[in-house]
């Protein structure tokens, strides 16, 4: 695995200096470990040839959030940062193409676990840049998240969510609601017909459990789609 740095700032982690797909993971400092779990998990199960660029946020509920929203644990609310994320992201893509010589047609996944994974899935109601996206337990029980999807086109090709199983066996009122979320997040997803493929996984556990592996399941879920169909096409 070969590891750079873009900007001085973003890790990039390669498994090949020409790689076939182009990922893109908002992240903060804390999960360092779960990258790297993630990058062994594809590897090991025969990725095709991927650069990981993780996307370092400094304000987890504000940067990752695409409006105002009141706390739902702790004291911390919701800020509207998502934007802002995103415009840098897609200011960072010509410069990430160039580190490795890839052309404009390469593949882009954005994916990402918990809030990450909800920032990743509104990306792509904003943008046809992103092929596929891989959402790992995604906070759609965040506010109004399920009437903005059902009033905007998705523009991507491949969407991939996933739950843990005990994820909504919680006092949290507000958490509580996330399995049903999901499911109505994952049926307004199949009636969409610009879509080719969308799964919805369940993995055992609460949210805190295998984030690194449920995160990995979903990239290398995505990446295996966009092979599939650039085989069939």
């Amino acid at each position: 695995m070969e590891t750079h740095l873009l900007n001085d700032s973003f890790p990039v982690l390669a498994t090949s200096a020409s790689p076939k797909f182009l990922l893109i993971q908002p992240s903060d400092s804390s999960e360092e470990e779960q990258i790297h779990e993630e990058t062994d998990y594809l590897t090991r199960h025969g990725a095709p040839s991927f650069a990981l660029l993780v996307f370092r946020v400094s304000d987890w509920n504000r940067d990752l959030s695409p409006w105002e929203a009141p706390p739902v644990f702790g004291n911390e609310p919701f800020g509207c940062g998502a934007k802002e994320t995103l415009d840098r992201i897609m200011d960072l893509l010509p410069e990430y193409r160039n580190l490795f010589g890839t052309t404009d047609g390469i593949p882009v996944v954005i994916g990402g676990y918990s809030l990450a994974a909800l920032f990743s899935l509104w990306a792509t109601y904003q943008t046809d840049v992103f092929s596929a996206v891989a959402a790992a337990s995604p906070s759609v029980w965040f506010p109004d998240w399920l009437a903005f999807q059902s009033s905007q086109k998705i523009h991507t090709r491949c969407v991939y969510l996933s739950l843990g199983d005990r994820e909504d066996k919680t006092k949290n009122p507000v958490m509580s609601t996330v399995g049903d979320c999901i499911r109505d997040c994952y049926r307004i997803l199949q009636e969409d017909e610009q879509l080719r493929s969308c799964q919805l996984d369940w993995n055992p556990g609460n949210h805190f459990r295998d984030a690194g592996m449920r995160t990995a399941k979903g990239f290398l879920w995505t990446l295996r789609q966009l092979k599939q169909q650039s085989k069939d096409h």
